[in-house]
């Protein structure tokens, strides 16, 4: 789990090489709501996992604010 995604709960991060970039897939163990960014190879995997955990706690709290379930299924 990342710095900063306490009250996420368990946040799993996935990172692959993609030529000269990694793709991260951050994925919110609970839900089961996955996001993916992309980031040059030379960047930190700390700077790629923040990045990628920013933008899952914003998927998350988007879906909250609409009412969603927190799956992401309508």
């Amino acid at each position: 789990m990342a710095e900063g995604s306490q009250d996420l709960g368990e946040v799993l991060f996935e990172f692959t090489a993609v030529g000269h970039a990694v793709k991260v897939v951050a994925i919110h163990a609970a839900s089961g709501v996955e996001v993916s960014v992309m980031g040059p190879a030379s960047a930190t995997r700390s700077d790629l996992e923040r990045l990628a955990l920013q933008k899952l706690m914003a998927r998350l709290g988007g879906e909250r604010r609409r009412g969603r379930p927190r799956g992401g299924v309508e």
